[in-house]
Formats: C-alpha cells, structure tokens, sequence
C-alpha cells in the first residue's frame, strides 16, 4: 500500500466491524492513524488490536447522535493524533422493516436522528474541532436505497437520500478547503445486511452483473479514493458502489 495518508488523522464512525473496520483498515494501511467509534467497547478494542493497536488506532465509545461524543472524539483525536483532517460517517441504522405506511414513527425519528442528523453533527463538531482552519475531506455512507424505492426499507432509504443531500449542501458550503462526499453500497456481506441475502446469497447475487455481493473491501476502496489527493477535484458527488445491480433494477 502507498503512503498517501501519511501524516493525516481519520475518524471513521460504527467502525467497530463491516464497512466501518474495512475502511479503518485501508486507511491505516495507507498510513492514516484513525480514530473509531462504536457502543460495544470490547468490539472496539478488538477493532483496535487489529488495526495495530495504539500506535495507530484509537477507539472511543459513545451513541453516534450523542453531540457530546462527538465533540469528544474530534477533541482525543487531536490531542492523541494530531488533527481531525478525514471524517466518514459510517453508521447507520434500520431497527425497521416492511411497509412504510405501516412505521413507527418514533422509529423514524431515530432513524433520521442518527443517519442524517448524526451525520450532519459529526461533520459539525470537526469542522468547529479542525477542519476549519486546517481543510479536510468528509465521506458519508449512504446507500442505493437513497437513489430508488427499495420495499421493506422503505425510510431508511429516505433517510440516506436525505443523507445524500446533505452531502451536496456541505460541499458546496465548506469548498475549497473542504470536500464532502458520498458513497452509495447495495448490498455488503455485514451482519448489518444479514437480513437482505441470508439463506439466498446466490440467488440475491445472480441479480447482479457482477455476480456477487459486495465486502467491506469493495467499498473501503473507493471510501479512500474520495478523501485522497487523487479526488482533489471531487466534491458533492455521489458514487455508486453496487455490482451493477441498479442497471438490472434490483436491489
């Protein structure tokens, strides 16, 4: 792996395991040191042990809504690190599934707490913490649920287009010194997704070209692209990661 993140400072959120942990992986093997957050904080420490301990990995406990977390992450990865200069919001929630003229309501409400509004304060908190005076990258995990109707998850793809809105505001509020944007996953073999392909992952992944789901690794790659050098020219952009699934029209 290159060096390209050599001297800069990540926070990658719910990183504990999936998505998250893969993209911490690929950060710090590209020279990053990073900061992961989750609930659990003996899932944290064993994210931490593999990403080569605390010489290059940091993990603080706390609920992804939580502004005071927030503030404290941002604030112990300076003190630890350096600097906050990448951030990607990772978590995400789906306590939900089935019709949407049947949701709860207070589900919802924390459904866009924690996918959009968590986001947008994440963002905030590093703004206010680092970024403003030193620039940075920001990537948000949003979905292709966010870009079509997806039945059963219904509102949490509302919440991730809303996500990806947000994205689009950020960046062009926070330009130049600071590029905001987003990546949209179908389907990734997380316990997260357990539900969409369990007992059928063959059939689930027929419906698409590629012919697989996709792993962690698939969307740490192009995580990493967004907040490198290499995508210095990149803001408020949306990028499809999904086996090309949406061109069949499945999920």
């Amino acid at each position: 792996m290159s060096g390209r993140f050599a001297g800069k400072t990540a926070i990658v959120t719910g990183a504990s395991r999936g998505i998250g942990l893969g993209i911490a992986q690929r950060l710090v093997d590209e020279g990053a040191k990073v900061v992961v957050t989750a609930r659990k904080q003996d899932a944290l420490d064993a994210a931490v042990d593999q990403l080569g301990g605390p010489e290059h990995a940091l993990g603080v406990t706390g609920r992804a809504d939580d502004t005071e977390h927030q503030a404290d992450t941002v604030a112990r990865a300076v003190a630890t690190f350096g600097g906050a200069d990448l951030l990607v919001n990772n978590t995400g929630i789906n306590p939900v599934f089935g019709p949407m003229i049947d949701l709860d309501l207070d589900a919802a409400r924390k459904i866009v707490e924690v996918n959009c509004l968590g986001a947008l304060s994440w963002t905030q908190q590093a703004h206010r913490g680092w970024m403003s005076e030193h620039g940075g990258a920001v990537v948000n995990v949003a979905s292709i649920a966010g870009i079509r109707s997806a039945p059963g998850i219904g509102f949490y793809g509302a919440s991730k287009a809303m996500l990806i809105h947000i994205t689009q505001e950020l960046a062009v509020e926070l330009g130049p010194d600071i590029r905001v944007n987003a990546v949209a996953p179908a389907v990734v073999k997380t316990k997260f997704a357990t539900a969409l392909y369990e007992g059928r992952e063959q059939q689930v992944a027929d419906a698409y070209p590629m012919k697989r789901l996709g792993v962690p690794e698939d969307i740490a790659g192009a995580v990493t692209f967004l907040l490198s050098p290499d995508a210095a020219w990149v803001t408020g952009q949306l990028l499809v990661i999904d086996g090309g699934v949406t061109l069949t029209g499945g999920l």
